[in-house]
């Protein structure tokens, strides 16, 4: 079984339909070149966060942060994708129910930032839910990962707590962070994510 991700996209609406590429701003059409300016743009933008850092007001700050990442390299940064994804033949959340999945998310959120900022493993055990059922979601074509761990970056900043999921040369710490989300695995992800907090 391929851990590639399928898409259901007969109309073409993301990838030019002679290269397979992405659609993207700089109309580069090499997949690796996309990749490399894409990840520069981006870390570019991830540092932006870090200095001036977004408050999460819901879950529309989803959206919010993904168009501050995406921005310079596709037009439908911060928007909803409208095709279906899969990976692994395990379906993402259908876009006919994107408005149920992100009430519910919003109460996750709300919940979250009733918890005390002083009981550590409450946090991980509400950021860990969050983070599987944004993963779950997959709400946007490209960029779910990055997106979805410096919205978990920004939660905890909130509380006065680091968290940094994705740190620079520990693959070890992505691997568990991939393992977790791939396979929902949210006592997983609670047990990372309590490991790597920081006041």
């Amino acid at each position: 079984m391929s851990d590639s991700y399928k898409y259901v996209d007969p109309d073409y609406t993301y990838t030019d339909p002679k290269t397979g590429i992405l659609r993207n701003l700089a109309d580069i059409i090499d997949q690796d070149v996309l990749l490399f300016f894409e990840s520069g743009a981006v870390a570019k933008r991830i540092q932006e966060l870090y200095e001036n850092p977004i408050k999460i007001t819901g879950v529309e700050s989803l959206l919010t942060i993904h168009k501050h990442l995406f921005q310079d390299v596709y037009s439908w940064a911060g928007k909803k994708r409208k095709v279906e994804i899969s990976k692994a033949g395990k379906q993402f959340f259908p876009t006919t129910h994107f408005d149920n999945a992100f009430r519910f998310i919003d109460t996750l959120i709300s919940d979250y930032k009733n918890t005390s900022k002083n009981d550590k493993h409450r946090i991980a055990e509400k950021l860990s839910e969050i983070l599987d059922n944004i993963n779950y979601l997959h709400p946007f074509r490209e960029g779910n990962g990055r997106m979805q761990r410096e919205f978990l970056r920004l939660l905890a900043l909130e509380k006065d707590l680091v968290l940094n999921l994705n740190p620079p040369d520990d693959k070890k710490i992505y691997d568990q962070y991939m393992q977790g989300t791939i396979n929902s695995d949210v006592k997983a992800l609670t047990k990372l994510i309590f490991e790597l907090i920081e006041t």
